[in-house]
């Protein structure tokens, strides 16, 4: 198995259990060993009292790059900590982008960056998350 396939099995199988992401219409449209983006587009329910959205669902869709990417070597990982930096809200049917990438990993540890933009590339977060490998896999490794 290559690692780009166990990547690809790795995101297929927590894809199929995140209810969260694909309820708020998020999609992957890219995954790689160390690497993943999701995209999301702005509905109205998802607007605060100004009209646009800011704060927690691009969180949430900047979390879920961090977990998509985090997870693809077939080693079950979660969140240590993470923060982000909102430069700007998004606005209504914007389509946002969350790309995830791992900026180091070192034994059970990794750091990624997830960067959010929205049309016309301009920058919407910037997030960043520290991530711990826990006990477990996504799939056996002989069963591929």
């Amino acid at each position: 198995m290559t690692p780009q396939d166990r990547a690809e099995r790795s995101a297929d199988i927590m894809w199929a259990n995140d209810a969260a992401s694909q309820s708020l219409g998020m999609h992957i449209a890219a995954i790689a060993p160390g690497m993943a983006t999701l995209k999301m587009q702005v509905r109205a329910d998802m607007l605060n009292g100004h009209g646009m959205c800011h704060g927690g669902f691009i969180f949430t869709l900047a979390d879920s790059a961090f977990a998509f990417a985090c997870n693809t070597y077939n080693a079950r990982t979660v969140a240590q900590s993470n923060q982000i930096t909102y430069l700007m809200p998004a606005q209504p049917n914007e389509t946002l982008t969350a790309t995830a990438t791992e900026a180091a990993r070192h034994g059970r540890s990794g750091t990624y960056d997830v960067t959010v933009t929205g049309e016309a590339d301009q920058q919407i977060a910037l997030f960043r998350g520290l991530s711990r490998t826990i006990k477990g896999h996504h799939f056996p490794e002989d069963s591929a």
